[in-house]
């Protein structure tokens, strides 16, 4: 008997619907999937067996065959269990194949017929409604994750013979409702905020410009000076996600399996902090079947990398891509996978090895030669991706102590969200949020410096030597402090405090 179940599989970060086709025919005792799985989903007949005996039915001592259909899609996961399971017991006629069209279904079997939750459940939810299915049924665990969808009906479900009693007698499911993402208010949950920071005042207006232009930026100071605890309250001055970004960011993290424990709509913009020790694929995205990396979750947020120059450099210079261009593509021989990448870059260093090079209250004790090996670990078509570069000063006990209110990130991020407006307004009709996204072209067109402030510019890429990218970037960081302000012009000083926030690597050339 012949029997077919719907399902998906997740590529890149979307989905693709798979057919379970399940025949058993009479012949020698045998289970074979074939449609390209990978070790992964071959394995799964195992538990398949293991949870349809387990949970009180027989197994046909026949031939089984599983077709997953297209065959020429590489299939990898567990969540084919579930459906290869009640494709099998539809076949043996314990329910009625009719009765299970029109449904796609998604899960990880155990050994006793309970069933697990599994990763990219949203865009798999995501496909089964863009493909006409009104029905699914996903691991309890996932359920509040494929209910982000509208216009689908979820049922929960925590063992394989829930979805039996419910095919019979039409109840044993958890049916739950669409909530579209319930975005909330976007507010904080980790309590940090920008009045906790006493001075830095130029390093605020430093990354007060980035938020508010998208720009990467790389911070410079002493241990202490307090460069971990400024990045890490950018998210709390960066305005709200757009629904588009959101969808995006939530798929990705749906796909990484960080998702399953909320359920919800991304409304904070992502904060990525991996340690310098993390590898390439890991940073980027790779593996046998490629995952997101480092990059692709911090996606519509922040990437912080701190110890900047203590990564390896092939995994920094592989972030020379993204940063450019707003994906990742990972290549095998039989397929490419391309991962959204369009992120904020902080990055946090020392001035030298021991860190206090140039510092006025202690003394560094590195060569000329140290400090020369230490920067140049960071390469310079890196460093001219980097919009901004600030010193970050050691505060001193006096600062620290002045009992001053400090501004806090709403105030700031509502100048900043007025900036982005701005942006959003002249880049409209386009798929860009930032000036950070502007292309060569559009730079052309929007960020023209008004008379003194080209000649200005001029002079400054003369002197310090900048490269075509340095410039442009300038001309991006210059039209951000003019939108800071409201001025549809670039003016001279708009352009002096851009190029103040480039030449802090010539300043600091031993």
């Amino acid at each position: 008997m012949i029997s077919k179940v719907s399902t998906a599989t997740v590529y890149g970060i979307d989905g693709i619907k798979i057919d379970v086709e399940v025949d058993i025919s009479y012949g020698l005792p045998a289970f074979s999937i074939v449609g390209l799985p990978e070790t992964s989903v071959k394995e799964s007949k195992e538990r398949v067996r293991a949870a349809i005996k387990n949970s009180g039915f027989e197994f046909p001592n026949d031939r089984i065959t599983i077709n997953l259909a297209p065959a020429d899609v590489r299939k990898e996961g567990s969540s084919f269990d579930l459906p290869i399971a009640i494709a099998v017991l539809a076949a043996m006629g314990v329910i009625k194949e009719e009765d299970v069209r029109g449904y796609l279904i998604a899960g990880e079997l155990s050994l006793d017929g309970r069933i697990k939750s599994v990763r990219g459940i949203l865009p798999i939810t995501m496909l089964a409604n863009k493909e006409g299915y009104r029905k699914i049924i996903v691991p309890l665990e996932n359920g509040r994750e494929a209910s982000i969808v509208k216009g689908i009906k979820v049922y929960g479900t925590s063992h394989i013979l829930d979805i039996v009693h419910f095919f019979k007698e039409g109840d044993g499911l958890k049916d739950f409702a669409s909530h579209g993402g319930d975005a909330g208010t976007g507010a904080r949950k980790d309590g940090l905020d920008f009045s906790d920071i006493k001075g830095q005042t130029q390093a605020k207006r430093a990354l007060e410009i980035a938020a508010s232009g998208g720009h990467n930026i790389l911070m410079i100071g002493p241990p202490g000076s307090g460069k971990t605890m400024l990045a890490r309250r950018i998210p709390t001055i960066l305005p709200r996600l757009h629904y588009e970004e959101a969808i995006e960011a939530t798929k990705i993290h749906s796909i990484a399996g960080l998702l399953m424990s909320r359920g919800s709509l991304l409304s904070e913009r992502p904060f990525r902090a991996p340690h310098h020790t993390i590898s390439d694929a890991g940073l980027i995205g790779g593996g046998h079947v490629p995952k997101p990396g480092e990059v692709s979750l911090a996606h519509g947020g922040v990437l912080f990398l701190d110890e900047f120059p203590e990564f390896r450099r092939n995994a920094l210079d592989a972030l020379r891509q993204p940063l450019e261009d707003g994906h990742v593509t990972i290549s095998r021989v039989t397929h490419a996978i391309t991962f959204p990448a369009r992120f904020m870059l902080v990055a946090a260093m020392n001035p030298c090895p021991c860190g206090y090079f140039g510092d006025t209250r202690k003394a560094c004790v590195c060569s000329g030669s140290q400090i020369h090996r230490y920067r140049s670990k960071v390469s310079g078509p890196l460093l001219d991706r980097m919009d901004i570069h600030i010193e970050v000063p050691p505060v001193t006990i006096r600062e620290l102590s002045l009992d001053r209110e400090e501004e806090p990130s709403e105030r700031i991020q509502e100048r900043v969200a007025a900036a982005r407006t701005l942006q959003e307004e002249r880049f409209r009709d386009r798929k860009i949020y930032a000036n950070s996204q502007m292309p060569v072209r559009m730079v052309k067109k929007y960020c023209l410096p008004n008379g003194d402030a080209g000649s200005l510019l001029e002079k400054a890429v003369e002197k310090f030597g900048l490269s075509p990218r340095a410039y442009h970037r300038i001309l991006k960081v210059a039209r951000t402090i003019a939108d800071l302000e409201g001025s549809s012009g670039i003016e001279e000083p708009h352009v002096a405090e851009a190029i103040q926030y480039r030449v802090l690597d010539k300043r600091l050339t031993i």
